[in-house]
């Protein structure tokens, strides 16, 4: 049984509390991803997407000055490096979301998402049937703190 560790990425970007919701904004564009981890002293303090910019930033009409810590998504659903690959798809499903964040002591060392999955053949079964539940249930209407 493959591990996390064995597909998730290394390099990644992430921005503090403390940064503006603009440079989110402009990571997300750079780098082409939606979600983008929020890291104090190497901890997993939260997760800001693009729905909460546009949802808790634009929609409430914040200035793009505001720090991403106002907008962030708090409810957090991480995997670790140990956990089998089968258990992170079953995680994304049951909590509707495309990518999670990796954690090791308390520290964030990684992100995988349904793409790692997709890419790496063994997986690909995976990440169809956790694309497949997150699509039938997601309400893109709905408030959702774990994207």
């Amino acid at each position: 049984m493959h591990k996390v560790r064995d597909i998730m990425s290394t390099d990644i970007e992430y921005v503090s509390p403390q940064d503006n919701v603009f440079e989110a904004a402009v990571l997300m564009k750079d780098h082409n991803i939606g979600a983008v981890p929020v890291v104090e002293n190497g901890q997993l303090r939260g997760m800001v997407t693009d729905r909460d910019l546009v949802i808790r930033n634009i929609a409430e009409r914040r200035p793009n000055s505001a720090p991403v810590g106002e907008i962030m998504s708090t409810r957090l659903v991480y995997c670790t490096p140990d956990m089998s690959v089968d258990e992170a798809a079953r995680l994304m499903a049951e909590a509707q979301v495309r990518r999670l964040p990796v954690v090791e002591n308390n520290r964030l060392i990684g992100m995988v998402s349904l793409g790692d999955l997709a890419v790496h053949q063994p997986y690909q079964d995976e990440a169809g049937e956790a694309l497949q539940v997150i699509s039938e249930t997601h309400n893109p209407h709905a408030s959702n703190d774990l994207q």
